[in-house]
């Protein structure tokens, strides 16, 4: 009797194009490149651009809710796959730990979990009206929390540099 477990499976083929996009985009976000056997992506290389860079890996994050949005990802598991974005995005703020943290969360393959998980190819997609004004709230709370998180740095900053200058 042979193992069974010992016979390859063949790679999965999506028919649906948006979920070939969403797994490649979060394989190059969280997964392209390999060092010492663990595996990253650009997000968290992005993260170490000061200030921004864990900003736009979030604003990159956010296609891949929009795509699981139009797939007709249950509205519960939406509210988690942003709440996999903020954690990282928030976390990743913080000087050298949230640097480290972001190389761990890898929110887009959590989030693609999630997709893979809930996603049924018989339901009918969304449309753009059906998600388009909640997904530009979505964008909007984004910007405003980016925005916060830029005023407190500079904040900070100031704070700090007056400090020092005294």
């Amino acid at each position: 009797m042979p193992d069974v477990t010992r016979i390859p499976r063949p790679p999965r083929v999506d028919a649906d194009p948006r979920l070939r996009r969403l797994r490649h985009l979060a394989w190059l976000l969280d997964q392209s490149f390999t060092v010492g056997g663990k595996r990253f992506g650009l997000d968290p290389l992005l993260g170490l651009i000061p200030g921004l860079g864990d900003w736009a890996g979030a604003g990159l994050s956010l296609y891949v809710v929009y795509e699981a949005m139009r797939l007709g990802v249950p509205w519960p598991v939406i509210a988690r796959m942003l709440g996999n974005i903020a954690i990282e995005a928030l976390v990743g703020t913080v000087p050298v730990a949230g640097d480290i943290f972001d190389f761990v969360w890898q929110a887009n393959i959590r989030n693609l979990q999630l997709v893979d998980r809930h996603y049924r190819p018989h339901h009918r997609p969304r449309s753009m009206r059906a998600i388009g004004a909640l997904f530009f709230l979505i964008c909007l709370a984004v910007l405003a929390l980016l925005l916060v998180t830029i005023s407190v740095t500079v904040w900070l900053i100031h704070t700090l540099w007056s400090a020092l200058a005294q």
